[in-house]
Protein backbone atom coordinates (compact mmCIF):
# COMPACT_ATOMS: atom_id res chain seq x y z
CA UNK A 1 0.00 0.00 0.00
CA UNK A 2 1.26 3.71 -0.81
CA UNK A 3 1.93 6.65 1.72
CA UNK A 4 -0.94 8.25 -0.14
CA UNK A 5 -3.08 5.02 -0.09
CA UNK A 6 -2.33 4.32 4.08
CA UNK A 7 -2.90 8.11 5.34
CA UNK A 8 -6.49 8.65 2.96
CA UNK A 9 -7.76 4.96 3.42
CA UNK A 10 -11.46 4.88 4.77
CA UNK A 11 -11.28 8.99 3.42
CA UNK A 12 -13.29 10.66 0.67
CA UNK A 13 -11.99 13.91 -1.12
CA UNK A 14 -14.69 16.63 -1.09
CA UNK A 15 -13.78 18.27 -3.57
CA UNK A 16 -15.36 21.85 -2.56
CA UNK A 17 -12.75 21.84 0.08
CA UNK A 18 -9.63 21.50 -2.29
CA UNK A 19 -10.29 25.28 -3.82
CA UNK A 20 -10.21 26.81 -0.49
CA UNK A 21 -7.26 24.48 0.92
CA UNK A 22 -5.09 25.77 -2.14
CA UNK A 23 -5.68 23.09 -4.99
CA UNK A 24 -5.66 24.87 -8.17
CA UNK A 25 -8.44 22.71 -10.74
CA UNK A 26 -7.08 22.28 -14.46
CA UNK A 27 -9.56 20.45 -16.58
CA UNK A 28 -9.99 17.28 -14.42
CA UNK A 29 -7.19 17.62 -12.13
CA UNK A 30 -6.18 19.32 -8.83
CA UNK A 31 -3.35 20.64 -8.09
CA UNK A 32 -1.56 21.46 -4.64
CA UNK A 33 2.44 22.43 -4.65
CA UNK A 34 4.14 23.33 -1.32
CA UNK A 35 7.50 23.56 0.00
CA UNK A 36 9.28 21.57 2.93
CA UNK A 37 12.13 21.48 4.87
CA UNK A 38 13.31 25.14 4.57
CA UNK A 39 12.57 25.13 1.05
CA UNK A 40 14.65 22.49 0.14
CA UNK A 41 11.88 20.25 -1.02
CA UNK A 42 8.66 20.89 -3.03
CA UNK A 43 5.62 18.62 -2.88
CA UNK A 44 3.47 18.15 -5.51
CA UNK A 45 -0.15 16.62 -4.67
CA UNK A 46 -2.59 15.32 -7.56
CA UNK A 47 -6.22 13.98 -7.05
CA UNK A 48 -8.34 13.68 -10.10
CA UNK A 49 -12.23 13.74 -10.37
CA UNK A 50 -12.30 9.89 -9.32
CA UNK A 51 -10.73 10.97 -5.78
CA UNK A 52 -7.26 9.05 -6.93
CA UNK A 53 -4.31 10.51 -4.94
CA UNK A 54 -0.57 11.01 -6.29
CA UNK A 55 2.26 12.37 -5.22
CA UNK A 56 6.17 13.79 -5.80
CA UNK A 57 8.54 15.14 -3.60
CA UNK A 58 11.17 17.15 -5.87
CA UNK A 59 14.46 18.12 -4.86
CA UNK A 60 14.54 21.79 -5.64
CA UNK A 61 18.45 22.06 -6.16
CA UNK A 62 18.60 19.28 -8.83
CA UNK A 63 14.52 19.87 -9.81
CA UNK A 64 14.70 15.83 -9.46
CA UNK A 65 12.06 13.43 -7.81
CA UNK A 66 13.60 12.48 -4.88
CA UNK A 67 11.94 8.64 -3.75
CA UNK A 68 14.41 7.22 -0.96
CA UNK A 69 11.42 8.08 1.30
CA UNK A 70 9.46 5.51 -0.28
CA UNK A 71 11.75 2.44 0.76
CA UNK A 72 9.82 0.28 2.90
CA UNK A 73 11.32 0.30 6.19
CA UNK A 74 13.31 3.48 5.82
CA UNK A 75 16.81 4.50 7.54
CA UNK A 76 17.94 7.13 7.97
CA UNK A 77 17.58 10.75 9.92
CA UNK A 78 17.49 12.79 6.21
CA UNK A 79 14.86 10.11 4.48
CA UNK A 80 13.16 10.07 7.96
CA UNK A 81 12.86 13.43 7.50
CA UNK A 82 11.69 14.15 4.59
CA UNK A 83 8.70 11.16 5.03
CA UNK A 84 7.63 12.77 7.92
CA UNK A 85 7.10 16.27 6.33
CA UNK A 86 5.27 14.21 3.74
CA UNK A 87 2.73 12.73 5.66
CA UNK A 88 1.95 15.71 7.48
CA UNK A 89 0.84 17.79 4.94
CA UNK A 90 -1.15 14.27 3.43
CA UNK A 91 -2.77 14.20 6.81
CA UNK A 92 -3.73 17.86 6.61
CA UNK A 93 -5.36 17.67 3.62
CA UNK A 94 -6.87 14.84 4.90
CA UNK A 95 -8.21 16.70 7.91
CA UNK A 96 -9.15 19.22 5.89
CA UNK A 97 -10.93 18.12 2.68
CA UNK A 98 -11.99 14.66 3.22
CA UNK A 99 -15.44 12.93 4.45
CA UNK A 100 -14.84 9.37 6.50
CA UNK A 101 -15.81 6.04 4.23
CA UNK A 102 -16.94 2.91 4.12
CA UNK A 103 -13.84 1.10 2.47
CA UNK A 104 -9.82 2.08 2.10
CA UNK A 105 -10.18 2.79 -2.19
CA UNK A 106 -11.53 5.52 -4.01
CA UNK A 107 -13.32 2.83 -6.60
CA UNK A 108 -14.55 0.61 -4.01
CA UNK A 109 -15.99 3.97 -1.95
CA UNK A 110 -17.76 4.84 -5.32
CA UNK A 111 -19.07 1.71 -5.68
CA UNK A 112 -20.83 1.74 -2.76
CA UNK A 113 -22.55 5.02 -3.24
CA UNK A 114 -23.67 3.87 -6.50
CA UNK A 115 -25.24 0.59 -4.70
CA UNK A 116 -26.89 3.26 -2.59
CA UNK A 117 -28.38 5.26 -5.25
CA UNK A 118 -29.61 2.58 -6.95
CA UNK A 119 -30.69 -0.07 -4.22
CA UNK A 120 -30.64 1.96 -0.92
CA UNK A 121 -28.31 -0.79 0.73
CA UNK A 122 -25.37 0.04 2.71
CA UNK A 123 -22.45 -2.01 3.63
CA UNK A 124 -22.84 -4.11 6.62
CA UNK A 125 -20.17 -5.60 8.75
CA UNK A 126 -20.84 -8.52 10.16
CA UNK A 127 -18.20 -9.27 12.05
CA UNK A 128 -16.82 -7.77 15.15
CA UNK A 129 -13.37 -8.43 14.78
CA UNK A 130 -13.25 -7.23 10.62
CA UNK A 131 -14.18 -3.53 9.48
CA UNK A 132 -13.15 -4.12 6.08
CA UNK A 133 -15.51 -7.21 4.75
CA UNK A 134 -18.78 -5.27 4.39
CA UNK A 135 -21.50 -7.36 3.14
CA UNK A 136 -24.37 -5.86 0.82
CA UNK A 137 -27.60 -7.34 0.76
CA UNK A 138 -30.91 -7.47 -0.16
CA UNK A 139 -33.40 -5.22 1.89
CA UNK A 140 -36.57 -6.91 1.16
CA UNK A 141 -35.20 -10.66 2.18
CA UNK A 142 -31.59 -10.55 3.67
CA UNK A 143 -30.11 -12.48 0.62
CA UNK A 144 -25.97 -11.29 -0.80
CA UNK A 145 -25.73 -9.82 -3.33
CA UNK A 146 -21.83 -8.16 -3.00
CA UNK A 147 -18.83 -8.42 -0.54
CA UNK A 148 -16.12 -6.46 -0.54
CA UNK A 149 -12.86 -7.67 1.26
CA UNK A 150 -9.67 -6.52 1.92
CA UNK A 151 -6.65 -9.54 0.57
CA UNK A 152 -3.50 -9.52 -1.19
CA UNK A 153 -3.93 -9.78 -4.33
CA UNK A 154 -1.40 -12.93 -4.65
CA UNK A 155 -4.51 -14.81 -3.36
CA UNK A 156 -6.24 -14.33 -6.44
CA UNK A 157 -3.14 -14.55 -9.10
CA UNK A 158 -0.39 -16.35 -7.18
CA UNK A 159 2.06 -13.41 -8.06
CA UNK A 160 1.18 -9.92 -6.80
CA UNK A 161 2.07 -8.76 -3.60
CA UNK A 162 -0.42 -6.29 -2.37
CA UNK A 163 -3.38 -4.98 -0.73
CA UNK A 164 -6.62 -4.99 -3.00
CA UNK A 165 -10.09 -4.76 -2.11
CA UNK A 166 -12.02 -6.73 -4.37
CA UNK A 167 -16.34 -7.11 -5.05
CA UNK A 168 -17.22 -10.74 -5.26
CA UNK A 169 -20.42 -10.86 -6.77
CA UNK A 170 -22.70 -13.98 -8.44
CA UNK A 171 -23.32 -14.24 -12.13
CA UNK A 172 -23.59 -18.09 -12.51
CA UNK A 173 -23.25 -19.23 -16.04
CA UNK A 174 -21.40 -15.57 -16.81
CA UNK A 175 -18.04 -16.51 -14.62
CA UNK A 176 -16.42 -18.95 -17.13
CA UNK A 177 -16.68 -16.26 -19.96
CA UNK A 178 -15.67 -13.54 -18.03
CA UNK A 179 -12.10 -15.19 -16.40
CA UNK A 180 -9.87 -14.57 -19.52
CA UNK A 181 -10.47 -10.60 -18.91
CA UNK A 182 -8.43 -8.42 -17.31
CA UNK A 183 -9.54 -7.44 -13.71
CA UNK A 184 -12.24 -10.67 -13.27
CA UNK A 185 -10.59 -13.66 -10.68
CA UNK A 186 -11.88 -16.92 -9.85
CA UNK A 187 -14.06 -16.00 -6.36
CA UNK A 188 -11.91 -15.53 -3.02
CA UNK A 189 -13.42 -17.23 -0.13
CA UNK A 190 -16.84 -17.98 -2.42
CA UNK A 191 -18.32 -20.83 -4.78
CA UNK A 192 -16.23 -20.75 -7.80
CA UNK A 193 -18.48 -21.93 -9.64
CA UNK A 194 -21.18 -19.26 -9.24
CA UNK A 195 -19.03 -16.22 -7.82
CA UNK A 196 -16.37 -14.18 -9.41
CA UNK A 197 -13.76 -11.66 -7.57
CA UNK A 198 -13.56 -8.43 -9.77
CA UNK A 199 -10.60 -6.40 -8.25
CA UNK A 200 -11.03 -3.04 -7.06
CA UNK A 201 -7.99 -0.88 -8.19
CA UNK A 202 -9.65 1.21 -11.49
CA UNK A 203 -8.92 -1.90 -13.78
CA UNK A 204 -12.94 -1.98 -14.74
CA UNK A 205 -14.64 1.35 -14.86
CA UNK A 206 -17.29 1.60 -12.31
CA UNK A 207 -19.92 1.44 -15.44
CA UNK A 208 -18.87 -2.34 -16.21
CA UNK A 209 -18.58 -3.42 -12.61
CA UNK A 210 -22.32 -2.26 -11.96
CA UNK A 211 -23.42 -3.75 -14.96
CA UNK A 212 -22.48 -7.06 -13.59
CA UNK A 213 -23.62 -6.05 -10.04
CA UNK A 214 -27.60 -5.53 -11.33
CA UNK A 215 -26.63 -9.45 -12.49
CA UNK A 216 -25.89 -10.45 -9.12
CA UNK A 217 -28.46 -8.26 -7.75
CA UNK A 218 -31.13 -9.94 -10.13
CA UNK A 219 -30.68 -13.38 -8.44
CA UNK A 220 -31.68 -11.94 -4.92
CA UNK A 221 -35.28 -10.13 -6.24
CA UNK A 222 -37.98 -11.26 -5.34
CA UNK A 223 -41.80 -9.67 -6.70
CA UNK A 224 -44.30 -8.80 -4.49
CA UNK A 225 -48.33 -8.65 -5.62
CA UNK A 226 -50.34 -6.52 -4.23
CA UNK A 227 -54.01 -4.82 -4.44
CA UNK A 228 -54.35 -1.32 -3.98
CA UNK A 229 -57.76 0.46 -3.20
CA UNK A 230 -58.65 3.20 -5.81
CA UNK A 231 -61.58 5.42 -5.03
CA UNK A 232 -63.71 6.66 -8.27
CA UNK A 233 -64.78 9.73 -6.30
CA UNK A 234 -61.48 11.23 -6.29
CA UNK A 235 -59.66 9.69 -9.10
CA UNK A 236 -60.76 8.94 -12.62
CA UNK A 237 -60.17 5.41 -12.65
CA UNK A 238 -62.25 4.46 -15.46
CA UNK A 239 -60.29 6.93 -17.76
CA UNK A 240 -56.42 7.22 -16.36
CA UNK A 241 -54.93 4.87 -18.75
CA UNK A 242 -56.95 6.24 -21.97
CA UNK A 243 -53.57 8.26 -23.41
CA UNK A 244 -51.04 6.97 -21.63
CA UNK A 245 -49.23 3.53 -19.77
CA UNK A 246 -47.91 5.24 -17.02
CA UNK A 247 -49.51 6.93 -14.10
CA UNK A 248 -47.79 7.88 -10.81
CA UNK A 249 -49.16 6.92 -7.51
CA UNK A 250 -49.25 7.15 -3.54
CA UNK A 251 -46.29 4.79 -2.40
CA UNK A 252 -46.00 2.77 0.86
CA UNK A 253 -42.86 2.39 2.23
CA UNK A 254 -43.33 -1.70 1.84
CA UNK A 255 -43.56 -1.41 -2.61
CA UNK A 256 -40.15 -1.95 -4.36
CA UNK A 257 -39.44 -1.56 -8.34
CA UNK A 258 -40.57 -4.90 -9.94
CA UNK A 259 -43.50 -5.55 -7.66
CA UNK A 260 -47.04 -6.07 -9.19
CA UNK A 261 -49.79 -4.06 -8.37
CA UNK A 262 -53.97 -4.66 -9.04
CA UNK A 263 -55.39 -1.04 -9.00
CA UNK A 264 -58.93 -2.34 -7.08
CA UNK A 265 -61.69 0.51 -7.94
CA UNK A 266 -64.23 0.62 -4.61
CA UNK A 267 -68.03 1.57 -5.07
CA UNK A 268 -69.56 1.52 -7.22
CA UNK A 269 -67.88 -0.39 -9.58
CA UNK A 270 -65.68 -2.50 -6.89
CA UNK A 271 -63.84 -4.54 -9.01
CA UNK A 272 -60.29 -4.79 -10.20
CA UNK A 273 -59.51 -2.99 -13.29
CA UNK A 274 -55.81 -2.94 -13.98
CA UNK A 275 -52.51 -4.64 -13.54
CA UNK A 276 -49.65 -2.74 -13.06
CA UNK A 277 -45.34 -3.04 -12.71
CA UNK A 278 -43.89 -0.46 -10.14
CA UNK A 279 -40.62 0.87 -12.48
CA UNK A 280 -39.67 3.50 -9.95
CA UNK A 281 -40.42 4.54 -6.19
CA UNK A 282 -39.52 6.79 -3.46
CA UNK A 283 -40.50 10.18 -5.82
CA UNK A 284 -40.53 12.74 -3.65
CA UNK A 285 -44.08 14.48 -3.20
CA UNK A 286 -45.82 16.73 -0.47
CA UNK A 287 -49.34 16.49 -0.56
CA UNK A 288 -52.25 16.67 2.16
CA UNK A 289 -55.83 17.78 2.33
CA UNK A 290 -58.32 16.24 5.10
CA UNK A 291 -58.31 13.10 3.18
CA UNK A 292 -55.43 12.81 2.02
CA UNK A 293 -51.61 12.84 3.29
CA UNK A 294 -48.56 12.05 0.72
CA UNK A 295 -44.92 12.06 1.42
CA UNK A 296 -43.49 10.39 -1.54
CA UNK A 297 -44.79 8.62 -4.77
CA UNK A 298 -44.03 5.80 -7.44
CA UNK A 299 -44.63 5.41 -11.14
CA UNK A 300 -46.88 2.90 -12.40
CA UNK A 301 -46.72 0.98 -15.68
CA UNK A 302 -49.97 -0.59 -16.84
CA UNK A 303 -49.70 -4.57 -17.91
CA UNK A 304 -53.42 -5.56 -18.90
CA UNK A 305 -56.89 -4.36 -18.26
CA UNK A 306 -59.95 -6.38 -16.66
CA UNK A 307 -63.19 -6.27 -17.38
CA UNK A 308 -65.18 -4.91 -14.52
CA UNK A 309 -66.88 -8.02 -14.20
CA UNK A 310 -63.94 -10.27 -14.07
CA UNK A 311 -62.40 -10.06 -10.44
CA UNK A 312 -65.21 -8.63 -8.22
CA UNK A 313 -65.06 -8.23 -4.66
CA UNK A 314 -67.46 -11.30 -4.85
CA UNK A 315 -64.81 -13.33 -6.58
CA UNK A 316 -61.51 -11.90 -4.32
CA UNK A 317 -63.35 -13.08 -1.70
CA UNK A 318 -63.34 -16.69 -2.52
CA UNK A 319 -59.54 -16.41 -2.93
CA UNK A 320 -59.18 -14.82 0.55
CA UNK A 321 -59.44 -11.27 0.42
CA UNK A 322 -61.70 -10.13 3.14
CA UNK A 323 -61.60 -6.20 2.96
CA UNK A 324 -59.46 -3.86 0.82
CA UNK A 325 -58.76 -0.62 2.80
CA UNK A 326 -55.36 -0.20 2.04
CA UNK A 327 -52.46 -1.85 0.19
CA UNK A 328 -52.12 -5.29 0.77
CA UNK A 329 -50.62 -8.20 -0.46
CA UNK A 330 -52.92 -10.80 -2.63
CA UNK A 331 -53.16 -14.25 -0.83
CA UNK A 332 -51.43 -16.93 -3.26
CA UNK A 333 -54.43 -19.03 -4.27
CA UNK A 334 -55.59 -15.48 -5.82
CA UNK A 335 -51.34 -15.26 -7.21
CA UNK A 336 -51.80 -18.33 -9.13
CA UNK A 337 -55.53 -17.63 -10.73
CA UNK A 338 -54.14 -14.20 -11.89
CA UNK A 339 -51.26 -15.69 -13.26
CA UNK A 340 -52.40 -18.84 -15.16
Amino acid sequence: MTIEDEVFKKSGIVFDKLISYGFIKNNHIYQYTTNILNNSFRVEITINHKGIINGKVIDNDFDEEYTNFRVKGVKGDFASQVLEAYQEILIDIKNKCTKKEYFNSSQTNRISQLIYNQYHDVPEFLWEDDDETGVFRNSRNGKWYGIVMCINQSKLDNKTDKEVEILNIKLDDKVNELLNKDGYYRAYHMNKEKWLSIILDETLNDEEIMQYLKVSHQFTETIDEWIIPANPKYYDMIHCFDDRNMITWKQTSKMHVGDIVYMYVTKPIGAILYKCQVIEVDIPYEYQDKNLRISKIMKLQLLQRYNKDQYTFEVLNQYGIKAIRGPRRISEALRKAMND
